[in-house]
């Protein structure tokens, strides 16, 4: 059940569950908190530590209300789509046949049936987005299991509205935001990397560092690369 802490003008969402640390996140886009708790610990104790991370929780939210959204995308001639961190002008094309979406060096063509509102398009480029990631992920997961020593039972696509990635270390899933399409390839493995990690060590600890530190070397630049590309304000289903 979720509780509420307040600190001065701010709300933080909790939720206590079987966790050995307190953990405390400022969720894109809005800047809402929320933190999670062991337990048994005592309230007193939580909210000295909420208290603790005040100046870090406003310096997050002021870089979210900093962070310059993308227009949402309409899907129509002319505009700027990215893949793999480089700009495509998007030609769309109306045909009686089925969709489909062609890439050359310069151009995305979005085929599709004529008629077909912002919705239907949307959706046919992103299972074309998925299909991408698809052709390029498993590669990343088997190289980086073998290197980590560790096993991926199933790897999920899906928009995600506040993470790059999650990993469910129980049943050892990992999932990953269909938006890393757009950025480049490198930033894409650094998410399945630290995904990976987690299979190895759960939490955000001085352990976790250390493995990023010892197999991923580069990854505190390509995390902070990743958080300065905005976010898509496109949010499609499925």
């Amino acid at each position: 059940m979720s509780e509420q802490i307040r600190l001065e003008n701010l709300t933080i969402f909790m939720r206590r569950k079987r966790v050995k640390h307190i953990y405390l996140r400022v969720l894109a886009p809005d800047g809402q908190v929320t933190l999670v708790a062991p337990i048994g610990i005592q309230l007193a104790a939580i909210h000295a530590f909420a208290v603790s991370k005040l100046p870090w929780i406003h310096k997050q939210q002021a870089k979210l209300q900093a962070q310059v959204r993308e227009a949402p995308r309409q899907f129509i001639g002319g505009e700027s789509h990215a893949v793999w961190g480089r700009h495509y002008v998007l030609q769309v094309v109306e045909k009686p046949a089925g969709p489909c979406v062609l890439m050359d060096q310069q151009t995305i063509t979005l085929q599709v049936r004529p008629g077909s509102d912002l919705f239907k398009r949307t959706a046919v480029m992103h299972a074309w987005h998925k299909s991408l990631l698809h052709a390029v992920v498993p590669e990343l997961i088997g190289k980086w299991q073998e290197r980590l020593g560790v096993s991926v039972s199933a790897y999920f696509l899906q928009q995600m509205k506040t993470r790059w990635g999650s990993c469910n270390t129980r049943r050892r899933h990992i999932r990953l935001n269909t938006d890393l399409v757009r950025k480049p390839q490198d930033l894409l493995e650094y998410v399945v990397v630290h995904e990976l990690v987690h299979l190895i060590e759960p939490s955000h600890n001085k352990r976790f560092v250390g493995l990023m530190d010892q197999y991923y070397p580069a990854w505190r630049e390509a995390a902070a690369e990743l958080n300065q590309i905005p976010l898509s304000a496109v949010r499609p289903r499925g």
